[in-house]
């Protein structure tokens, strides 16, 4: 099981200080779209697709409008997906399994790149996308999965790890990725964890969003994060109580379990490197 991280989409969002906690209010902040590419026995594994081919050749029709202000993707080709599993020697038809932690438009974007990929998913969250409600509808993008994806939809099952509940193995995969159930952010949001030689990767997608959150002493978001996260979250309730079990466990089996989010690039710098 070897394991490539990967940025598949740079985001430029206004006030730098308010975002990365760094830098002045007039700077542009980074924030990047943290993917895995997984070599497995069965062919390769995605773990969340960022933008995808087709996002960049239509940004407001496939992002919205919203998002590519408010966000302001850089739009690299280089960035995405299909690119990343290219340059790693590999073809689009080796990904067999896409393992979205949820179906938010910067997470789900690359999926109509692998049309032939299976996606697993809890069918709590593939509800939510194909019937919106509320602020839903604009997180969710219709056109990035119009191709037809070939949908696994999970049910969270009696399984546990590491204190969690309702986890499910992902067939295909020789029980080495997990779907671990983190909702809140959205109704069925999951960490996936992976299993390597050197113990369990945990991608918690948008559990959270800056790395200062894990600290187990003095947790810490920049305020516009902050506010972001109780704005969008679908039970904010739940969501925090997932980050605080996040945060126990990055504290607690820190030789067994790393954890990193979706969009911290320091987190991502640390693991690539």
């Amino acid at each position: 099981m070897r394991v490539h991280h990967v940025n598949c989409g740079t985001m430029c969002p206004v006030a730098r200080r308010l975002v990365n906690g760094e830098g002045s209010l007039f700077e542009r902040a980074t924030m990047v779209c943290h993917c895995l590419v997984v070599e497995t026995k069965s062919g390769l594994a995605l773990v969340d697709t960022g933008l995808g081919t087709a996002d960049l050749a239509d940004p407001r029709g496939r992002l919205g409008g919203a998002f590519a202000k408010i966000a302001a993707p850089t739009l690299d080709p280089a960035e995405t997906a299909l690119a990343h599993v290219t340059r790693l020697g590999f073809r689009r038809d080796d990904v067999k399994h896409i393992l979205p932690t949820h179906l938010d438009l910067d997470h789900a974007g690359g999926l109509s790149d692998f049309p032939d990929a299976t996606v697993h998913i809890f069918s709590a969250e593939h509800g939510a996308a194909m019937a919106p409600v509320s602020h839903e509808r604009f997180r969710y993008r219709a056109p990035q999965w119009a191709h037809g994806p070939k949908w696994n939809l999970l049910e969270t099952a009696g399984d546990k790890w590491f204190g969690f509940d309702g986890v499910r193995a992902v067939g295909g995969t020789d029980d080495e990725i997990l779907l671990v159930p983190t909702i809140g952010h959205t109704r069925g949001h999951c960490a996936i964890a992976v299993r390597t030689p050197d113990g369990w990767l945990l991608h918690a997608g948008d559990a959270y969003f800056f790395h200062g959150e894990m600290d187990a002493t003095k947790p810490r978001c920049p305020p516009a994060l902050a506010a972001f996260q109780r704005l969008v979250a679908m039970d904010d309730r739940a969501r925090r109580k997932n980050q605080a079990r996040l945060r126990e466990l990055a504290r607690d089996r820190a030789g067994e379990v790393r954890v990193f989010c979706a969009h911290s690039p320091v987190e991502l710098d640390a693991l690539a490197g």
